[in-house]
């Protein structure tokens, strides 16, 4: 446990040490919505959104930005980094065994996830009079299950990578496909109709969010496929991860 917390503590001031890296993280979806905002069509109400305006619709897809960028860019690529250089090999060699480092990276992405969903949420709500989150419990499981499935992504891309160009290589494609499906580049309902339903889908499961912050109760097969997609990538990710 206290080799944990040095490595948690090294790697936290590693982290706070790549400020633009981190700015972009946290502030980045929170930056769109700003300057989405500030245009004062996009903040009228609109029969297209039920009523809502463009702004409070397309806020849950915004969460997907740091999701992404955390879940399979960032993450994977630290790892097979460390791999690459050799650091994982050498922690294996003392007290403290290289687990700990992929713990305290894990914290380290569920904190700046964490801190870039809350700003979203209460920049949204305090500077463009958007709802917080109808269905605050239904949220958080879509919330928690749909950053879990891309983190077990991000790890299995971690896990089969043995080198930096070699993770970026997998993890750019992927990070492109989650930002289409879940409606960063282009907003769903511009979408076909097939294109959006599969990123019902796909994770982190956007329409989930959607659903729970505009105060519909999640659909629970939505959050059974983000459960099995964790669990299944997880899974094999903990089996084909080699320290070397």
């Amino acid at each position: 446990m206290h080799a944990f917390g040095q490595i948690l503590k090294t790697e936290t001031r590693l982290y706070l040490r790549d400020l633009p890296t981190l700015l972009l993280t946290v502030g980045l979806p929170t930056l769109i919505l700003v300057v989405l905002g500030m245009i004062p069509t996009l903040r009228r109400p609109d029969p297209t959104f039920d009523g809502q305006t463009f702004v409070s619709y397309f806020a849950p897809s915004l969460l997907v930005v740091t999701l992404a960028m955390v879940g399979v860019n960032i993450l994977p690529t630290v790892l097979a980094t460390y791999r690459e250089r050799g650091v994982l090999r050498r922690l294996a060699t003392t007290p403290a065994h290289p687990a700990a480092l992929l713990a305290a990276q894990l914290v380290l992405a569920l904190a700046g996830i964490l801190a870039s969903a809350l700003l979203l949420v209460l920049v949204a709500r305090l500077a463009f009079d958007v709802p917080l989150p109808r269905r605050p419990l239904g949220f958080t499981a879509a919330f928690v299950l749909g950053t879990a499935a891309l983190l077990a992504l991000g790890l299995l891309i971690a896990a089969v990578a043995r080198t930096t160009r070699a993770a970026q290589a997998l993890a750019v494609p992927l990070f492109l496909v989650v930002m289409f499906f879940g409606g960063v580049y282009l907003p769903r309902f511009l979408l076909p109709d097939f294109l959006a339903r599969v990123g019902d889908y796909t994770p982190p499961g956007v329409q989930a969010l959607l659903d729970a912050w505009t105060g519909t109760p999640p659909r629970p097969l939505h959050l059974a496929i983000m459960a099995v997609v964790a669990v299944t990538a997880g899974a094999a990710a903990a089996k084909l991860f080699r320290w070397e």
